[in-house]
């Protein structure tokens, strides 16, 4: 078993800034750098190892080579790697839009559905988002919302700062907003279903490509009640403090704060994966040592045992 370091795939969207690059240590020539993805197994985009005798292996590759038991036995009955984490930094405001559930994204997409979780690592100050709709509405009247442009009179606008947590599950119509960086936990999907997106062109110069009746098909008509905090209570020993942000069929998800020594018990049920999003620390398992470093993507086999983080720090942690 083994902990390894990873380096992401990176993602040049027309709405993306740099703040990527600026504030969590991402090396590209990509500009605007709108996305990373930090633990990816995807088609669209793999993370690679980076650390140790795999060095040079695609996400992909490594788990191929090295067996489907470190991924764990919650996994042994899935066809494909469960989850995608990304770093996303919006400069401009993403597109309204919607993901399948599994049985439509299956049938229609051939890939998984997309339910996803995000975790707000820094937002400027006015910053908003969309999430759901603010009353209920219908597929007729939201279709015409869309032609005529009034679409965003009927989504639910809320405000965002740092830590807040938005559990986004499949058919929920949402929009990340401008000024906003986000760490997503998500199923291993990249299927998007686009229903408004500010009159912008793509690259080529031309409109992007909405997909309206596929996003009429999947959405949910009706508000969904959150709070937009961590779901659970704050746990302090006083070397390190850890709250679970968000837990469902495809990925449980916890913040932790370090000061001094924290310890994973990484056991035989899951692979675990450290996003690094404040500080640096040292973290060891089994005589291998890395130094991971604000941006810094940790892959952790199952059945690793004990993981130790020594440092001043802040890392989101998944596992299944």
């Amino acid at each position: 078993m083994a902990i390894v370091k990873l380096h992401p795939a990176f993602k040049d969207y027309i709405w993306g800034g740099t703040k990527l690059k600026e504030l969590y240590n991402k090396k590209t020539d990509m500009d605007p750098l709108a996305e990373s993805w930090e633990l990816s197994t995807h088609k669209d985009g793999q993370s690679e190892v980076v650390t140790g005798d795999d060095a040079g292996k695609t996400l992909s590759q490594y788990i191929e080579d090295k067996g489907w038991q470190v991924l764990g036995t919650d996994c042994k009955d899935m066809n494909r790697f469960p989850v995608l984490i990304k770093l996303i930094d919006a400069k401009q405001p993403l597109s309204i839009q919607v993901h399948p559930d599994d049985e439509y994204a299956w049938r229609v997409e051939g890939e998984p559905g997309k339910t996803e979780m995000w975790y707000i690592l820094d937002a400027e100050p006015g910053a908003f988002l969309y999430f759901g709709v603010k009353r209920h509405t219908d597929r007729e009247e939201f279709r015409k919302a869309i032609e005529d442009g009034t679409v965003l009179d009927l989504l639910r606008a809320v405000p965002v700062h740092k830590g807040d947590v938005f559990f986004i599950k499949s058919g929920t119509i949402h929009a990340i907003g401008a000024g906003i960086q986000i760490c997503e936990i998500q199923q291993n999907s990249n299927t998007t279903y686009r229903v408004y997106d500010f009159g912008r062109v793509g690259k080529d110069g031309k409109p992007r490509e909405l997909h309206v009746d596929k996003a009429l098909d999947v959405s949910i008509f009706d508000p969904i009640e959150s709070d937009f905090k961590p779901i659970g209570e704050k746990v302090d020993n006083g070397q390190a403090s850890t709250e679970m942000l968000a837990t469902c069929n495809y990925f449980t998800t916890f913040v932790t704060e370090v000061h001094g020594k924290v310890t994973i018990d990484q056991d035989d049920e899951s692979f675990g994966s450290i996003i690094m999003i404040e500080g640096d620390a040292i973290i060891s398992n089994d005589g291998t040592e890395l130094h991971a470093n604000k941006g810094d993507s940790i892959f952790i086999d199952a059945g690793s045992g004990k993981v130790d983080i020594v440092g001043n720090c802040a890392y989101i942690y998944t596992r299944v």
